[in-house]
Formats: structure tokens, C-alpha cells, sequence
């Protein structure tokens, strides 16, 4: 029986952003939506991929978004990152962020990344609302139960906004919606973003 009595969920400092970029990195490496947005039969796909993550991660840093981190004692072993319900997630994100996203991922790839974002909001049953945007295990701790503690974790982090309607966000792998379900996120319909389909799900208060 694995033992998850260490196990600690704790906001991330600037000092865990490189190994979470590395997490996430590794957690989202095969997602549909990345793999469309970075082009994967084009040489370098891991180097934009990489480059676009530890820049969102810098954006949230800066925008002062919740990043909730799980340490087996010393060691970061899974990541969430949430945008607060105040938090305009595509229209009024940082320049230096659209530049940089522009640099790694060209102009269709920012572009999509932004539609994206405007179709999924659109699409949830909230005005007001925390939307998960990253979640992932590291490789070497996944079946360890972990994934349940992080959705315990942010769900505490929605909990203490008494206005937040919930957390919402965008599944593109088919196999994630029964962990989702398993956290009581709700499926609200299938949306196309692009020329990615997924699923918006939503966990209410």
C-alpha cells in the first residue's frame, strides 16, 4: 500500500518553477491541443513546447495565479495551476507573455492558443469561476493516488473564494474524463476549439 502520510500540498515558489515546467512538460507532451499548436511533425517541437510552458508558468508567477505544488517531503512530485476568477485568462494577458509566445510558437500557434481560451470560457456555465489550466503527475509517482490529493487541493483553493461558482476547464484526452468525473467535475458539452475537440467540465461549488 503506498503511503502518501508525507505528501503536502504547498503554493509554489520561483525557486519550483523549473522542475513544475518539467513536470508539466512531461504531463502534456502527447495532448491533442499542443501537439496541434506546436507543430509536432516540425523539427524542434519539444524545444517550443518547453520554451511555452515555462513561459506560462512565469505568467502566472507574475499575475500572482495560485500554483499549488505536491512535495513527497523535499521532492515536487505534481502540479496545478489555476487562474483566480478575476483573472481575464486570454484578453488581458501580459505583452512581454504574447511577444515570447509569438517568438516560440509563431503567430498561428499564439493565435490558437488565445482562441482557445476565449471559445473555452464562452462555453462554461459560470461567470465567475476558477479555470484549471495545468494539471500534471510527475512519470515515476503516477498511481500513487496523487492526482485525487491535487484535486482536493484545488478544490480548497476555490473554497476560499466564497464567490467562486467553481473550477472549470478544457479535457482533450478522452482518458482524463473518468479521473475528472471521479472528482465530481461534471461534463458540460464538447466544444471544437480550433481544430481541437475536447470536453469542458465543470466542478461546482
Amino acid at each position: 500500500m503506498t503511503d502518501n502520510s508525507k505528501i503536502k500540498a504547498i503554493y509554489l515558489t520561483a525557486e519550483d518553477l523549473k522542475i513544475a515546467a518539467s513536470i508539466l512538460y512531461l504531463a502534456y507532451h502527447d495532448d491533442p491541443l499542443f501537439i496541434d499548436i506546436f507543430e509536432v511533425e516540425k523539427e524542434g517541437y519539444e524545444s517550443r513546447l518547453r520554451s511555452a510552458i515555462r513561459e506560462e508558468l512565469n505568467a502566472f508567477w507574475q499575475a500572482k495565479q495560485p500554483m499549488i505544488g505536491l512535495f513527497d517531503e523535499d521532492r515536487l512530485v505534481a502540479v496545478a495551476c489555476l487562474n483566480l476568477p478575476s483573472t481575464s485568462v486570454g484578453s488581458n494577458r501580459f505583452w512581454h507573455w504574447r511577444l515570447k509566445m509569438l517568438l516560440t510558437a509563431g503567430f498561428m500557434g499564439t493565435k490558437q492558443m488565445l482562441e482557445k481560451e476565449s471559445v473555452v470560457r464562452e462555453h462554461m456555465p459560470s461567470q465567475y469561476f476558477h479555470m484549471l489550466s495545468f494539471i500534471g503527475v510527475h512519470p515515476d509517482h503516477q498511481h500513487r493516488g496523487l492526482g485525487h490529493i491535487l484535486m482536493g487541493a484545488i478544490e480548497s483553493v476555490m473554497l476560499e473564494d466564497p464567490k467562486s461558482e467553481g473550477v472549470g476547464m478544457f479535457v482533450t484526452l478522452p482518458k482524463c474524463l473518468s479521473f475528472f468525473e471521479d472528482g465530481n467535475y461534471t461534463l458540460i458539452e464538447a466544444v471544437q476549439a480550433g481544430r481541437i475537440k475536447g470536453h469542458i467540465m465543470f466542478r461546482h461549488r
